[in-house]
C-alpha cells in the first residue's frame, strides 16, 4: 500500500449512479482533474492541492481524504450509507437485537 492510500475507500456515485470506490489521493486527484472548469469551487481547489500533497508525501492520505469527503458531500457524490449509527450500534446491529429479545 503506498502512501497516498486511503484507510477507507471513499465511495461516490457516477455516471448513472454507480457507486464508485476512490481508494487512494491518486484516484481522488484524478477525478478532480476532470471536474469541469465551469463548476470548480473552493472545495474543489481545497481538494485537489491537498490530494497532489499527499502524493507527494507532503501530508498524510487521511488528510486528503477528508478534504475529498468534504468535496464530494458538498457536490453530493457521496453514496449512501448501507447501515446507520443508533446508540452505539448499527440499524442492522438494532434491529437484529430486538428480533432476539422479543416476546415470543
Amino acid at each position: 500500500m503506498d502512501r497516498s492510500s486511503f484507510a477507507k475507500p471513499v465511495t461516490i456515485l457516477t455516471g448513472l449512479g454507480n457507486p464508485t470506490k476512490i481508494e487512494s489521493a491518486a484516484e481522488a486527484y484524478a477525478l478532480l482533474s476532470d471536474w469541469p472548469s465551469a463548476s470548480r469551487t473552493a472545495a474543489h481547489d481545497i481538494a485537489a492541492k491537498a490530494c497532489r500533497a499527499a502524493m507527494e508525501g507532503e501530508i498524510d492520505a487521511e488528510t486528503a481524504r477528508a478534504t475529498f469527503v468534504a468535496f464530494a458531500r458538498r457536490n453530493d457524490l457521496l453514496a449512501p450509507q448501507t447501515s446507520s449509527t443508533v446508540a452505539g450500534g448499527t440499524v442492522t446491529d438494532w434491529t437484529r437485537s430486538q428480533r432476539v429479545n422479543a416476546p415470543a
